[in-house]
């Protein structure tokens, strides 16, 4: 039987590094590696939605892992998000990561043409047989990917030993309830939802915010691990106040971040990857905004 017990606590999304120039950065990646490491994370979710991964090359997607992994030296639970927009590449992925030792890997359905589930399960199949010896965790976000994850689906997936479960990153938390009355353990993916998504039974978060103010999620998760809901409650209203706040500004939502984590004195990464919009002038006033707010819950909760 695996040990599945190092599924859990928070998991921030890795954002993408890169240099001024826009190309991949290494020692920007071990620098926010290290940053995370620091905060005391339990893991990093690497390559995902707030990796900016479809903006990103397979070999960029490779170098991105490798310095992830090399840095952590297995101080954090790895879960590498290997889906491409076909299948050759997904599978060249998630060996790689595979032959770098993460614990897990993670899939996305395949994005604009509609394919029908037994499209969509022989994909997540193909992945994970590139993977053998490697947990593989579904990824669904119907929001974004225009397709949902639904039971009898689930169900042929978790006939594969390789499944353990499902990013879950619909917003009905009754999604959770569902997934984990089939078997699967759940990661929340809505970072305004993770208290909730603790009580429906997810067993970890997996969120695009935890890594500006991880310090916050985990005192939500320590917190409820001890039963105490309405302080939990209280801190999940500010980190919603937060996430607006956030997502208030002209640029995408992960180059504030970026810029709010500048604020606060963590590392500079760069910005991201066009079409997505760096900060405009008016959003810097924003994430110093954030960054206050931030800092303020952090010496009335911590």
């Amino acid at each position: 039987m695996r040990d599945l017990s190092k599924y859990k606590g928070i998991i921030p999304a890795f954002y993408a590094c890169y240099d001024d120039d826009g190309s991949v950065s290494p020692e920007r990646i071990r620098a926010l590696t290290r940053y995370f490491i620091e905060k005391g994370v339990n893991g990093l979710y690497v390559g995902g939605s707030s990796g900016e991964c479809i903006y990103q090359s397979v070999d960029e997607r490779k170098l991105l892992l490798e310095n992830v992994v090399d840095t952590a030296k297995g101080k954090l639970v790895i879960i590498a998000h290997v889906a491409c927009n076909n299948t050759a590449d997904s599978m060249k992925l998630a060996a790689h990561a595979e032959s770098l030792g993460v614990d897990a890997i993670a899939s996305i359905p395949p994005i604009y043409f509609r394919l029908p589930p037994h499209a969509i399960e022989k994909y997540w199949n193909d992945i994970s047989s590139a993977a053998p010896d490697t947990d593989f965790i579904i990824y669904n976000i119907p929001q974004l990917a225009g397709v949902a994850l639904d039971r009898n689906l689930l169900r042929n997936m978790l006939k594969n030993p390789r499944v353990i479960g499902v990013k879950n990153s619909s917003m009905p938390v009754e999604d959770i309830s569902i997934w984990r009355s089939e078997g699967a353990i759940v990661f929340n993916g809505p970072d305004e939802q993770f208290l909730s998504g603790l009580a429906a039974g997810a067993v970890a978060g997996i969120g695009g915010t935890y890594g500006v103010m991880p310090e916050l999620y985990q005192k939500i998760y320590k917190l409820f691990g001890e039963n105490r809901i309405a302080e939990a409650m209280t801190i999940q209203d500010t980190c919603c106040r937060i996430i607006y706040k956030l997502c208030s500004g002209r640029c995408n939502l992960y180059a504030m971040i970026k810029e709010t984590i500048r604020c606060l004195g963590g590392p500079d990464v760069g910005g991201v990857r066009a079409p997505l919009l760096n900060v405009f002038e008016e959003d810097r006033k924003i994430a110093r905004q954030c960054a206050d707010m931030i800092l303020e819950a952090r010496k009335t909760y911590l």
